[in-house]
Protein backbone atom coordinates (compact mmCIF):
# COMPACT_ATOMS: atom_id res chain seq x y z
CA UNK A 1 0.00 0.00 0.00
CA UNK A 2 1.20 3.75 -0.86
CA UNK A 3 2.27 5.59 2.12
CA UNK A 4 -0.86 8.57 3.40
CA UNK A 5 0.45 11.49 4.23
CA UNK A 6 -1.57 14.34 5.72
CA UNK A 7 -2.09 18.32 6.10
CA UNK A 8 -4.44 19.33 9.13
CA UNK A 9 -4.64 22.99 9.57
CA UNK A 10 -7.53 24.64 12.07
CA UNK A 11 -9.55 27.24 10.10
CA UNK A 12 -9.31 29.70 12.77
CA UNK A 13 -7.19 32.64 10.84
CA UNK A 14 -5.13 32.68 7.83
CA UNK A 15 -2.43 30.68 6.53
CA UNK A 16 1.40 31.67 6.42
CA UNK A 17 4.77 30.81 5.90
CA UNK A 18 4.85 28.02 8.67
CA UNK A 19 1.70 26.60 7.18
CA UNK A 20 3.10 26.68 3.68
CA UNK A 21 6.09 24.78 4.66
CA UNK A 22 4.53 22.20 6.23
CA UNK A 23 2.17 21.67 3.53
CA UNK A 24 4.85 21.59 0.97
CA UNK A 25 6.89 19.17 2.39
CA UNK A 26 3.77 16.74 3.38
CA UNK A 27 3.23 17.41 -0.81
CA UNK A 28 6.81 16.44 -1.44
CA UNK A 29 7.19 13.80 0.59
CA UNK A 30 4.38 12.25 -0.59
CA UNK A 31 4.81 12.58 -3.77
CA UNK A 32 8.36 11.50 -3.60
CA UNK A 33 7.22 8.16 -2.12
CA UNK A 34 4.51 7.79 -4.72
CA UNK A 35 2.08 8.13 -2.04
CA UNK A 36 -1.29 9.80 -1.08
CA UNK A 37 -2.03 13.37 0.52
CA UNK A 38 -5.07 13.78 2.36
CA UNK A 39 -5.97 17.20 3.93
CA UNK A 40 -8.38 17.30 7.05
CA UNK A 41 -9.79 20.21 8.74
CA UNK A 42 -9.59 20.12 11.99
CA UNK A 43 -12.72 22.57 13.21
CA UNK A 44 -13.66 21.12 16.26
CA UNK A 45 -13.50 25.12 17.93
CA UNK A 46 -17.00 26.51 17.31
CA UNK A 47 -15.88 29.62 18.88
CA UNK A 48 -12.95 30.62 16.44
CA UNK A 49 -13.29 28.70 12.87
CA UNK A 50 -14.99 30.39 10.21
CA UNK A 51 -15.93 29.20 6.94
CA UNK A 52 -14.16 32.37 4.91
CA UNK A 53 -11.31 30.76 6.89
CA UNK A 54 -11.74 27.44 5.79
CA UNK A 55 -12.28 28.87 2.01
CA UNK A 56 -8.99 30.64 2.36
CA UNK A 57 -7.34 27.55 3.29
CA UNK A 58 -8.62 25.78 0.02
CA UNK A 59 -7.88 28.79 -2.04
CA UNK A 60 -3.69 28.71 -0.63
CA UNK A 61 -3.27 25.35 -0.93
CA UNK A 62 -4.39 25.38 -4.56
CA UNK A 63 -2.44 28.52 -5.26
CA UNK A 64 0.84 26.79 -4.03
CA UNK A 65 0.55 24.08 -6.35
CA UNK A 66 -0.75 21.28 -3.85
CA UNK A 67 -2.83 18.69 -4.69
CA UNK A 68 -4.68 16.63 -2.28
CA UNK A 69 -7.96 13.52 -2.28
CA UNK A 70 -11.02 15.41 -2.25
CA UNK A 71 -13.37 15.57 -0.05
CA UNK A 72 -11.32 16.86 2.69
CA UNK A 73 -12.30 15.48 6.10
CA UNK A 74 -13.93 17.99 8.24
CA UNK A 75 -13.90 17.23 12.29
CA UNK A 76 -17.23 19.01 13.10
CA UNK A 77 -19.11 16.05 10.92
CA UNK A 78 -17.37 13.16 13.24
CA UNK A 79 -18.63 14.34 16.57
CA UNK A 80 -20.53 10.83 16.93
CA UNK A 81 -16.98 8.91 16.29
CA UNK A 82 -15.31 10.86 18.75
CA UNK A 83 -17.97 10.63 21.38
CA UNK A 84 -18.13 7.14 20.86
CA UNK A 85 -14.27 6.78 21.79
CA UNK A 86 -14.90 9.61 24.97
CA UNK A 87 -17.85 6.60 26.19
CA UNK A 88 -15.07 3.89 25.79
CA UNK A 89 -12.69 4.96 27.55
CA UNK A 90 -15.21 6.24 30.45
CA UNK A 91 -16.15 2.24 29.93
CA UNK A 92 -13.17 1.21 31.28
CA UNK A 93 -12.65 3.93 34.17
CA UNK A 94 -10.56 6.11 32.40
CA UNK A 95 -11.95 9.49 32.58
CA UNK A 96 -13.70 11.69 34.57
CA UNK A 97 -15.47 15.44 34.39
CA UNK A 98 -13.90 18.24 36.19
CA UNK A 99 -15.98 21.26 36.74
CA UNK A 100 -13.64 24.55 37.66
CA UNK A 101 -13.44 27.29 35.01
CA UNK A 102 -10.10 28.23 34.20
CA UNK A 103 -10.36 31.40 36.36
CA UNK A 104 -10.60 28.84 39.26
CA UNK A 105 -7.60 26.33 38.42
CA UNK A 106 -5.37 29.72 38.06
CA UNK A 107 -6.58 30.44 41.27
CA UNK A 108 -5.59 26.82 42.73
CA UNK A 109 -2.47 26.95 40.58
CA UNK A 110 -1.45 30.03 42.27
CA UNK A 111 -1.94 29.18 46.14
CA UNK A 112 -0.08 26.09 45.68
CA UNK A 113 2.56 28.38 43.99
CA UNK A 114 2.79 30.59 47.00
CA UNK A 115 4.99 27.40 48.49
CA UNK A 116 6.51 25.67 45.84
CA UNK A 117 6.52 25.94 42.05
CA UNK A 118 4.46 24.39 40.46
CA UNK A 119 4.78 21.52 37.53
CA UNK A 120 4.05 22.53 34.22
CA UNK A 121 3.24 20.25 30.85
CA UNK A 122 5.74 20.23 27.79
CA UNK A 123 3.92 23.39 26.61
CA UNK A 124 4.47 25.51 29.69
CA UNK A 125 0.78 25.26 30.85
CA UNK A 126 0.38 24.02 34.80
CA UNK A 127 -0.80 20.74 35.40
CA UNK A 128 -4.46 20.11 36.50
CA UNK A 129 -4.51 20.82 40.25
CA UNK A 130 -8.01 20.08 40.84
CA UNK A 131 -9.49 17.29 43.01
CA UNK A 132 -12.34 16.33 40.87
CA UNK A 133 -11.15 13.18 40.30
CA UNK A 134 -11.97 12.10 43.82
CA UNK A 135 -15.78 13.33 43.87
CA UNK A 136 -17.98 10.70 44.24
CA UNK A 137 -20.04 9.20 41.36
CA UNK A 138 -23.52 10.60 42.76
CA UNK A 139 -21.99 14.18 43.13
CA UNK A 140 -20.73 14.04 39.85
CA UNK A 141 -24.47 13.58 38.48
CA UNK A 142 -25.74 15.94 40.68
CA UNK A 143 -23.20 18.78 39.06
CA UNK A 144 -24.19 17.43 35.54
CA UNK A 145 -27.81 17.23 35.90
CA UNK A 146 -27.13 20.93 37.40
CA UNK A 147 -26.26 21.71 33.63
CA UNK A 148 -22.93 22.49 34.92
CA UNK A 149 -20.03 23.08 32.34
CA UNK A 150 -17.41 20.28 32.21
CA UNK A 151 -14.39 19.16 30.84
CA UNK A 152 -13.84 15.40 30.86
CA UNK A 153 -9.92 14.61 31.80
CA UNK A 154 -8.05 11.30 31.09
CA UNK A 155 -7.31 9.60 34.55
CA UNK A 156 -3.36 9.61 33.69
CA UNK A 157 -2.26 7.30 36.76
CA UNK A 158 -5.24 5.02 35.55
CA UNK A 159 -4.34 5.22 32.14
CA UNK A 160 -0.37 4.58 32.38
CA UNK A 161 -1.25 1.65 34.45
CA UNK A 162 -3.37 0.10 31.72
CA UNK A 163 -0.91 0.62 29.14
CA UNK A 164 1.97 -0.69 31.53
CA UNK A 165 -0.02 -4.10 31.77
CA UNK A 166 -0.59 -4.23 28.17
CA UNK A 167 3.65 -4.91 28.17
CA UNK A 168 4.05 -2.77 25.02
CA UNK A 169 6.35 0.28 25.48
CA UNK A 170 5.28 3.39 24.96
CA UNK A 171 7.83 4.39 22.44
CA UNK A 172 8.56 5.73 18.90
CA UNK A 173 10.87 5.86 16.01
CA UNK A 174 11.44 9.85 15.27
CA UNK A 175 12.02 9.95 11.81
CA UNK A 176 12.67 13.70 12.12
CA UNK A 177 14.03 15.69 14.97
CA UNK A 178 12.31 17.03 18.68
CA UNK A 179 13.34 20.64 20.06
CA UNK A 180 16.26 19.63 21.74
CA UNK A 181 17.79 17.64 18.26
CA UNK A 182 15.59 14.60 20.09
CA UNK A 183 15.58 10.99 17.06
CA UNK A 184 15.70 7.38 16.72
CA UNK A 185 13.49 5.46 19.68
CA UNK A 186 11.83 7.94 21.61
CA UNK A 187 10.41 7.12 25.09
CA UNK A 188 6.97 8.71 25.24
CA UNK A 189 6.10 10.50 28.43
CA UNK A 190 2.55 11.01 28.35
CA UNK A 191 2.64 11.73 32.62
CA UNK A 192 4.38 14.82 31.42
CA UNK A 193 0.67 16.14 29.94
CA UNK A 194 -1.15 15.40 33.59
CA UNK A 195 -4.70 14.64 32.96
CA UNK A 196 -5.48 15.86 29.86
CA UNK A 197 -8.87 16.95 28.38
CA UNK A 198 -10.09 14.70 26.02
CA UNK A 199 -13.73 16.59 25.73
CA UNK A 200 -15.89 18.98 27.16
CA UNK A 201 -19.83 19.37 27.34
CA UNK A 202 -20.48 20.94 24.70
CA UNK A 203 -17.16 19.94 22.46
CA UNK A 204 -16.65 16.08 22.21
CA UNK A 205 -13.45 15.80 21.83
CA UNK A 206 -10.46 17.29 21.48
CA UNK A 207 -6.98 18.17 19.45
CA UNK A 208 -5.48 14.96 21.18
CA UNK A 209 -8.10 12.90 21.09
CA UNK A 210 -9.47 13.45 17.73
CA UNK A 211 -6.09 13.66 16.06
CA UNK A 212 -5.54 9.87 16.99
CA UNK A 213 -9.00 8.71 15.66
CA UNK A 214 -8.96 10.37 12.22
CA UNK A 215 -5.53 9.45 11.93
CA UNK A 216 -6.48 5.95 11.86
CA UNK A 217 -9.64 5.44 10.21
CA UNK A 218 -8.14 7.89 7.40
CA UNK A 219 -5.53 5.15 7.30
CA UNK A 220 -2.91 7.93 7.58
CA UNK A 221 0.73 5.81 7.97
CA UNK A 222 3.58 9.04 7.90
CA UNK A 223 2.75 11.95 10.45
CA UNK A 224 4.81 15.23 9.37
CA UNK A 225 4.68 18.18 11.44
CA UNK A 226 5.93 21.04 13.26
CA UNK A 227 8.73 20.18 16.19
CA UNK A 228 6.32 22.30 18.41
CA UNK A 229 4.06 19.13 18.85
CA UNK A 230 6.39 16.96 19.05
CA UNK A 231 6.18 16.01 23.00
CA UNK A 232 2.46 16.13 22.07
CA UNK A 233 3.11 12.48 20.25
CA UNK A 234 3.42 11.19 23.79
CA UNK A 235 -0.33 11.57 24.42
CA UNK A 236 -1.40 10.44 21.13
CA UNK A 237 0.67 7.23 21.73
CA UNK A 238 -0.98 6.93 25.03
CA UNK A 239 -4.41 6.94 23.22
CA UNK A 240 -3.57 4.97 20.71
CA UNK A 241 -2.81 2.02 22.91
CA UNK A 242 -5.90 2.25 25.06
CA UNK A 243 -8.06 2.70 21.72
CA UNK A 244 -6.29 -0.36 19.61
CA UNK A 245 -5.01 1.61 16.78
CA UNK A 246 -2.17 1.76 14.95
CA UNK A 247 0.91 4.04 15.21
CA UNK A 248 1.86 6.05 11.98
CA UNK A 249 5.49 6.92 11.79
CA UNK A 250 6.58 10.48 12.82
CA UNK A 251 8.48 12.88 11.69
CA UNK A 252 8.85 16.33 13.16
CA UNK A 253 10.18 19.02 11.03
CA UNK A 254 11.53 22.67 12.21
CA UNK A 255 9.61 25.32 12.65
CA UNK A 256 9.65 29.06 10.38
CA UNK A 257 10.34 31.58 12.65
CA UNK A 258 10.11 36.18 13.00
CA UNK A 259 13.18 38.27 13.19
CA UNK A 260 12.83 37.96 16.90
CA UNK A 261 12.86 33.83 16.83
CA UNK A 262 9.58 32.90 17.82
CA UNK A 263 7.56 30.43 15.67
CA UNK A 264 5.10 31.91 13.22
CA UNK A 265 1.77 32.14 14.51
CA UNK A 266 -1.75 33.01 13.77
CA UNK A 267 -2.29 34.55 17.22
CA UNK A 268 1.03 36.96 16.49
CA UNK A 269 -0.41 38.14 13.41
CA UNK A 270 2.08 36.66 11.24
CA UNK A 271 1.85 37.52 7.38
CA UNK A 272 -0.36 35.61 5.51
CA UNK A 273 0.14 33.75 2.54
CA UNK A 274 -2.73 35.53 0.66
CA UNK A 275 -1.10 39.13 1.87
CA UNK A 276 2.27 37.69 0.49
CA UNK A 277 0.32 36.99 -2.46
CA UNK A 278 -1.40 40.21 -3.00
CA UNK A 279 2.59 41.62 -2.79
CA UNK A 280 3.49 39.72 -5.70
CA UNK A 281 5.06 36.77 -3.73
CA UNK A 282 5.17 33.92 -5.86
CA UNK A 283 5.23 30.05 -5.23
CA UNK A 284 8.30 29.18 -6.52
CA UNK A 285 9.36 32.83 -3.94
CA UNK A 286 7.63 30.65 -1.12
CA UNK A 287 9.47 27.64 -1.26
CA UNK A 288 12.36 29.35 -1.62
CA UNK A 289 11.55 31.24 1.78
CA UNK A 290 10.87 28.12 3.80
CA UNK A 291 14.33 26.40 2.76
CA UNK A 292 12.56 23.61 0.51
CA UNK A 293 14.25 23.22 -3.12
CA UNK A 294 12.17 23.85 -6.85
CA UNK A 295 12.30 20.27 -7.20
CA UNK A 296 10.27 17.93 -4.95
CA UNK A 297 12.82 15.11 -5.14
CA UNK A 298 15.67 16.81 -3.41
CA UNK A 299 13.04 16.87 -0.55
CA UNK A 300 14.88 14.79 2.43
CA UNK A 301 13.36 15.18 5.37
CA UNK A 302 12.53 19.01 5.99
CA UNK A 303 14.01 18.60 9.47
Amino acid sequence: MPPVFRFAPSPNGYLHLGHAYSALLNFDLARRAGGRLLLRIEDIDATRCRPEFEAAIYEDLAWLGISWETPARRQSEHFARYREAVEGLAGLGLIYPSFESRAEIARMVAQREADAPWPRDPDGAPLYPGAAKSLPLDERSRLIGQGMPYALRLDMAAARARTNQLANPLTWTEHGEGPDGETGIVHAQPEAWGDVILARKETPTSYHLSVVIDDALQSVTDVVRGRDLFWSTSVHLLLQQLLGIPQPVYRHHRLIEDASGHKLSKSTQATALRELRGQGVTPADIRSLVGLPADFRNTTGGC
